[in-house]
């Protein structure tokens, strides 16, 4: 709700062009003191850089091999690392390095589209626990203890058993529990926002309550949020990796990390190679996204401003 000043006190109306000047100026303060903390951090710095890496690298799949992840030469079957293949081939004569490269699309795939369920699922529900309470946060409130006593990965593993193999079931078998943790935080933040000054004002003049939620509420949570979808990119990661390697994954020959451990753990004795490679992409992956998610956690909190 904008006011202007009046004898030095506060009165409903419309906010002068200096009031709104000043608002600007402090929302601008507040994302560049973020920025020049976050910088201050070069280990999430650096860890920032790595991520936009793995994004690229994953982006530049179909230019470094056009004729996609499953070509097979058998000629050149179980080729070491070397110039010719950065990365070696399998026992089949595809690529290993290829493979790493849009099984890295597959990662984060699932890692944006998994987060992205968890927002639009999470979202509504922990904005209406938290804004109408009663019986409806109550009910929502039981719904959210219901689904978090199901351990995450063997409910996914059950849902996958259920449903059978395969990219789409994947994002759905992992959706259907991320969004509790979503839930739960927007509940909180909407507890603690709803009593502001500013939400009381939207009140009196008649806003509805989605107005007032959508407008005033979900913006000032925009930042843990932020940092939620951050920190849970990895664990979609290892996730989607661990249910591959398990066989319940993606189906075959599409290329996963996880898809190619279990592969090739076989020939761990005889062609480490094969392993260490996707293993080394896992790690890279989740040290990048977890260092960078604990950056932005620090320079958004205002708590730790100089």
């Amino acid at each position: 709700m904008n006011t202007r000043r009046e004898g030095g006190l506060p009165i409903w109306g419309v906010a002068s062009k200096e009031e709104k000047a000043q608002v600007k100026f402090e929302q601008r303060s507040l994302w560049k003191d973020a920025v020049l903390r976050f910088k201050r951090n070069k280990l999430s710095v650096g860890a920032f850089v790595l991520v936009i890496f793995l994004v690229l690298f994953a982006l530049m799949a179909s230019v470094y091999a056009p004729e996609g992840y499953d070509k097979q030469v058998y000629t050149e079957a179980w080729q070491p690392p070397s110039s010719a293949h950065i990365m070696g081939t399998d026992p089949f004569g595809r690529d290993v390095l290829a493979r790493i490269m849009y099984g890295a699309r597959i990662s984060l795939l699932v890692a944006v589209v998994v987060n992205t369920a968890s927002l639009v699922i999470g979202v509504p529900i922990g904005a209406a626990a938290g804004w109408f309470g009663g019986a409806l946060d109550y009910a929502l409130t039981r719904l959210i203890d219901i689904m978090s006593a199901f351990p995450t990965l063997l409910f996914a593993i059950l849902l996958m058993a259920v449903l059978g193999s395969g990219l789409v079931n994947l994002f759905i078998a992992m959706s259907i529990t991320a969004w509790i943790g979503t839930a739960r935080l927007v509940r909180g933040q909407i507890l603690a926002l709803r009593e502001q000054d500013y939400t009381l004002a939207a009140q009196s003049i008649g806003a509805t309550s989605w107005h007032i939620i959508w407008r005033h509420m979900l913006p000032n949570s925009l930042t843990p949020l932020i940092v939620s979808v951050t920190l849970g990119i990895p664990s979609a990661i290892i996730s989607e990796a661990g249910l591959s390697f398990l066989g319940i994954g993606v189906n075959a020959p599409m290329p996963s990390w996880g898809k190619m451990l279990q592969e090739y753990l076989p020939y761990m004795h005889t062609h480490g190679y094969l392993s260490v490679f996707p293993a080394i992409m896992i790690a890279l992956t989740m040290y990048a996204f977890t260092l960078f998610g604990d950056g932005l956690r620090d320079a958004l909190d205002p708590s730790l401003k100089d």
